[in-house]
């Protein structure tokens, strides 16, 4: 078993990943299930860290397949968009690497505090966002035939920002950039998504080459992560229908907040 675990602890977490995969094809936030699982079990954080990434990964690039449509009208963004990734989660997986093992680890509770806020706040967002139309008016960003406008200089310096934070730890990144990218005055929520997932697709790609060159990826948990969360999103994609979103949410939203209470609590006791 990788890094000491037992075959009951294994299977739990190849479990929690099953269901991580599940929740991420019908809300989001798997990592907020699987992550600090890993660091509640003994895996280094770090390692946890990077090997979630490079676990659920795949599941962003079926995901970036499925909205492939809807970057019809934002190619300019895509392009541009790039670049600040790529440099970006670069930059926030050299400095995962550099941060010692000891502060990565006090850094943990508030990072899954932190993302779990973020990824309940999440609808509430969407909604005002729809409801105020950005805080950029809308024409200066949506041309009338529903293409974008090329990104401004100010919006790829917050996308870079984003990124950092991404390949650094990456739960709760792509609902930050659902709510920048509402904010500069975007609606097309579909539109919105393949951008999204075309950004996490850059920095979380970078950053995993970044984490693999490094060393601090378990492939054997990759595997079978990676494996039981493809099974949890196609098992999701048949069941979508019948599992209501919002209890999906709760479900995670309670789960992260009970993680990060027992990991601030485990280390107040160290």
């Amino acid at each position: 078993m990788p890094h000491h675990l037992s075959v009951a602890q294994f299977g739990v977490t190849c479990l929690l990943a099953v269901l991580a995969g599940m929740a991420n094809s019908i809300a989001g936030g798997g990592m907020l299930l699987v992550f600090p699982a890993l660091v509640g079990l003994g895996v280094p954080p770090i390692i946890a860290n990077a090997t979630s990434t490079v676990a659920l990964w795949p599941g962003a690039i079926t995901s970036m397949w499925g909205y492939r449509d809807e970057l019809a009208g934002a190619r300019a963004w895509a392009y541009r968009f790039a670049v600040p990734n790529v440099i970006g989660g670069l930059a926030g997986a050299l400095l995962l690497l550099a941060t010692p093992e000891q502060r990565f680890k006090a850094l943990v509770p508030w990072l899954v505090l932190v993302a779990t806020v973020i990824f309940a706040a999440q609808k509430p967002l969407v909604r005002w966002l729809a409801k105020e139309g950005g805080i950029i008016p809308h024409a200066q960003v949506v041309h009338p035939d529903g293409t974008l406008a090329p990104p401004t200089l100010a919006i790829l310096c917050v996308q870079f920002a984003i990124a950092v934070y991404g390949g650094y730890f990456g739960a709760g990144a792509g609902i930050l950039m659902l709510g920048v990218l509402g904010f500069m005055g975007l609606s097309n929520i579909h539109q919105m998504n393949g951008l999204k997932n075309w950004a996490a697709l850059c920095f979380n790609g970078v950053a995993i080459g970044t984490f693999a060159l490094g060393g601090v990826v378990d492939w054997t948990l990759v595997l079978a992560l990676g494996s039981s969360a493809a099974a949890g999103g196609y098992l999701a994609s048949r069941l979508a229908q019948r599992v209501p979103q919002a209890a999906v949410r709760t479900v995670i939203t309670l789960m992260g907040l009970g993680y990060a209470g027992w990991l601030l609590v485990d280390g107040a006791r160290r």
